[in-house]
């Protein structure tokens, strides 16, 4: 990667650094079988469903032509998970950016402990509820452990920085800008405070070659009934 240890971006510190166990939660429905299954007499019309399924899949395309602001040479392949690495920069949501990715392009969130990647799951879930006006929901996600190194942009030591900001109006166009400075540079990631845990840290990946070594942990259920506080269950 481009870039030396003495640089800065806005202000930011690049530092070399090395993760060797990072934790993202995805939900465990991506890990089951494919849910094209029951809808097949045999394994030729599984194979003819799974073709048509890949027709429209972001992934899927993402790997074949490239889409959206993702280029097909920058995924990866012939690597344990490297479906779920491909789809975390391939399924960017449309019109919405995130904290340090636009919308037409995806990241890969982790984070150096598992209760700080509960608490960031936990509140974006919540919203989403409260959008439906229904507290009611039970989503069971699944540890995918990775490691990381390389130059990363520390926002650690500026606490007050805007793209830490809690209103996304605010610290999302900030991270963004963030963000593209540091693919521009061709540096690594980002590695930042957690903004819904305090204490807790956060490292992103810009590139899926970043990710390494990435291997499925523990379980966990988070459960609402009814109110916006929600419980959290080992599986």
């Amino acid at each position: 990667m481009a870039g030396s240890d003495d640089d800065v971006i806005d202000g930011l510190p690049l530092i070399r650094e090395a993760f060797p166990r990072t934790v993202r939660l995805v939900a465990s429905a991506r890990l089951r079988a494919a849910v094209l299954a029951p809808l097949a007499d045999s394994d030729a019309d599984l194979a003819l469903l799974a073709e048509i399924e890949g027709s429209t899949s972001g992934r899927q395309i993402a790997e074949s032509r490239g889409l959206g602001g993702l280029s097909a040479e920058e995924l990866v392949h012939g690597v344990p998970h490297a479906r779920f690495i491909n789809a975390s920069f391939a399924y960017a949501k449309p019109r919405q950016p995130l904290r340090f990715n636009p919308a037409e392009r995806g990241a890969w969130y982790a984070a150096l402990g598992v209760e700080t990647c509960i608490a960031e799951v936990g509140h974006h879930l919540t919203l989403a509820l409260a959008d439906a006006g229904d507290f009611n929901a039970t989503v069971d996600y699944a540890e995918m452990l990775a490691s990381m190194a390389g130059l990363f942009v520390d926002v650690r030591p500026a606490a007050g920085h805007p793209c830490l900001d809690p209103d996304p109006a605010s610290g999302y166009p900030a991270g963004n800008a963030l963000a593209a400075a540091a693919r521009a540079a061709g540096h690594n990631g980002i590695i930042y405070p957690s903004v819904r845990h305090p204490a807790g840290t956060c490292v992103v990946a810009l590139w899926p070659n970043v990710v390494q070594s990435v291997a499925q942990g523990a379980l966990h259920r988070l459960r609402w009934t009814g109110t916006a506080d929600y419980m959290v269950e080992p599986l």
